[in-house]
């Protein structure tokens, strides 16, 4: 392994010079800071990790807890972006990043706190639990600087997708269109932030539309349940007085009620309309293309990573206020413009 005092004796300076150089001061020359540098990569030295960890008291290492209940994992539609701007701005800043689990080892279980310690993270993004989890409640009330996406703790950086106005723009988009008759199957958890919040913006946007909302219209499917939002379509189109649009918790659960749409011998848009939400990408390549809610995925990850880093790197001038993030809508071709008389 080839070490600090190896370069110096190549280059002829000091090993303190070459310290200085590998590490950016500016109290040495440019010349000599590059010649260093370029000596350093032609024999191919690489910082011990370990060494500088034990001088910096940092790891330069983040942790990212995911857990999906579906357990999609990293195939997520609309996460895998995420992770994906999450993990490319990590890096870009000189951060690894490591998947956290409950572990176990010889001594028993670790719980997501103590496999933290174990792997000495410097910080956590929490992308996707049960925030109700009293281990998550655990690892977000430690001394590891956090960060939370979609959910909201005291103490905690978060990053916040607009759910509320996501969901009025779409409600809006949709009531432009001329319709008046507009159904929405939400996610199932109510319990979950970012589905109360879509519900309660739907409902309050129809009321500020001056829009009648039957109860029968609002149905209930998981996310990413394509079966199960099949289900709640077939019900909605066999009502007496069936709306107009369906709107739906996600994309992939949208091809759920689409393909019941079809089997029925329906039309998108002619005989129904439909939205989705979140914006995958695959959506805007298949006919018909949805019009949903196209969610910013990668100023999400990106917004996490930096708002961790900059909890570690000035923990006593960050603030943790929530960074709301708005999304846009996509208009695809699912959503039929009707005569307003109806």
């Amino acid at each position: 392994m080839v070490s600090l005092k190896d370069i110096a004796i190549a280059c002829q300076v000091s090993v303190a010079t070459v310290s200085k150089a590998l590490n950016n001061h500016h109290d040495i020359g440019v010349q000599t800071k590059e010649r260093i540098k370029q000596v350093a990569k032609e024999m191919g030295y690489f910082p011990n990790s370990a060494a500088k960890a034990l001088k910096t008291n940092r790891t330069y290492s983040l942790g990212v807890l995911f857990e999906e209940e579906d357990h999609s994992g990293l195939t997520h539609d609309y996460f895998v972006y995420v992770l994906d701007s999450l993990k490319s701005t990590a890096e870009q800043k000189g951060y690894d990043i490591t998947f956290i689990n409950a572990c176990k080892t010889r001594h028993g279980r670790m719980s997501y706190l103590e496999h933290c310690r174990y792997r000495g993270f410097d910080g956590v993004i929490i992308v996707c639990v049960n925030f109700y989890d009293p281990e998550v409640l655990e690892l977000v009330r430690s001394n590891i600087p956090t960060v939370t996406i979609d959910h909201v703790f005291d103490g905690a950086g978060a990053i916040i997708s607009d759910n509320v106005r996501g969901m009025r723009d779409l409600v809006r988009y949709v009531y432009g269109k001329g319709h008046r008759k507009i159904a929405y199957i939400h996610a199932r958890d109510t319990a979950v932030a970012v589905t109360q919040c879509r519900l309660t913006s739907f409902y309050k946007t129809a009321e500020e539309l001056g829009l009648s909302v039957p109860d029968e219209y609002v149905r209930e499917a998981p996310y990413r349940d394509t079966k199960a939002a099949g289900v709640a379509t077939g019900q909605l189109l066999d009502l007496a007085d069936p709306p107009t649009c369906i709107l739906y918790p996600d994309d992939f659960a949208c091809y759920g009620g689409i393909n019941v749409i079809n089997e029925r011998g329906l039309s998108i848009p002619g005989d129904i309309s439909v939205a989705g939400y979140d914006g995958i990408k695959i959506a805007r390549h298949l006919e018909p293309r949805l019009t949903t809610l196209k969610q910013d995925t990668e100023r999400l990850g990106r917004a996490a990573a930096e708002k961790v880093i900059d909890m570690i790197e000035r923990p006593k001038t960050t603030l943790t206020e929530p960074i709301v993030v708005e999304g846009v809508i996509y208009p695809g071709n699912s959503v039929a413009e009707i005569p307003r008389c109806i």
